[in-house]
């Protein structure tokens, strides 16, 4: 089972926490490389996640949580010498990260507000290990909102006439400013180029009807088709529209008793928490992806 995407007490205390991510094929010897680098280092390892997607000819995925005293000045030399004895030996793709420096975060929002409103909840609560530095919308409708909670809110309106004049208005907010964006209900298609040029992931959320009931009511469409199920999909948005590598999903069981209303607001309540949830992992380092799947340690 996957955590829950909080940070420990220690880890948000303490600035001498740090994060490895690994990914390589499949061999022997990693762990143990892997260990003994840290070893080396006087790094304490508190917490190993790893997998497999195959014994033989897979691909290997390691999240290493350490305590090293000193860590802040000592990332960039642990990249470097670990890239010479362990990474290059192996042919890795490799990250440190410290766990006391949050990841920045911008929110894009349309007009549905509760899936910006969780986050910013549990942002505030020190539930989510980031820090949200702005929202961006095209509708000017929860500026109040966002400012009760000292975030600045930019209204960028958005048409079919102006989208690239809107784009280039949202990169030169976020480029080089935000680790991460995330997309809370944001009723817009994010052009190709856009996510080329941003410089960082992006995470949407959408309700897991698709393909099916695409476009304007889906839930009134699928309340006259008589479903059993309904869910929310968090996953990195590619140009691939709605087709990138899925980080959670979750679903709830309704029945022919629910009217539109009644569903559309129970998958409200699961959109919230799944989106949550992706966005806690991606900001612990828990999320590497390989091709269009994810492995979440």
């Amino acid at each position: 089972m996957v955590p829950e995407p909080a940070v420990t007490p220690d880890q948000a205390s303490s600035a001498d926490i740090g994060r490895l991510t690994i990914q390589c094929a499949d061999q022997p010897g990693i762990v143990a490389a892997v260990a003994g680098f840290l070893a080396g280092q006087r790094a304490n390892i508190v917490e190993l996640g790893q997998f497999s997607t195959d014994a033989e000819g897979g691909e290997f995925f390691q999240r290493t949580v350490f305590h090293l005293d000193g860590l802040a000045g000592s990332l960039q030399r642990l990249e470097r010498e670990f890239g010479e004895q362990v990474g290059d030996r192996f042919g890795m793709t490799y990250r440190f990260t410290n766990a006391a420096t949050p990841k920045r975060v911008a929110i894009m929002v349309s007009k549905y507000d509760h899936c910006l409103l969780e986050l910013l909840w549990r942002s505030t609560r020190g539930d989510l290990d980031m820090t949200i530095d702005l929202v961006i919308s095209n509708h000017p409708d929860l500026e109040a909102e966002v400012a009760g909670f000292g975030i600045p809110f930019v209204h960028i309106p958005v048409s079919t006439a102006t989208k690239g004049e809107a784009e280039a208005q949202q990169l030169a907010l976020l480029q080089g400013r935000v680790d991460l964006v995330v997309m809370a209900r944001y009723m817009q298609i994010l052009s190709a180029e856009f996510l080329g040029e941003v410089g960082c992931p992006v995470i949407n959320i959408h309700h897991s009807f698709l393909p099916a009931f695409a476009g304007a009511g889906p839930y009134l469409k699928a309340k006259q088709r008589g479903v059993k199920l309904i869910g929310a999909t968090a996953h990195y948005a590619t140009a691939n529209l709605d087709e990138g590598p899925i980080i959670e999903q979750d679903v709830v069981r309704v029945s022919h008793r629910e009217s539109a209303a009644e569903l559309e607001r129970r998958g409200a309540d699961v959109e919230r928490s799944v989106l949550a949830r992706a966005v806690g992992w991606h900001c612990e380092d828990r999320v590497m992806t390989s091709g269009n799947s994810t492995t979440i340690l």
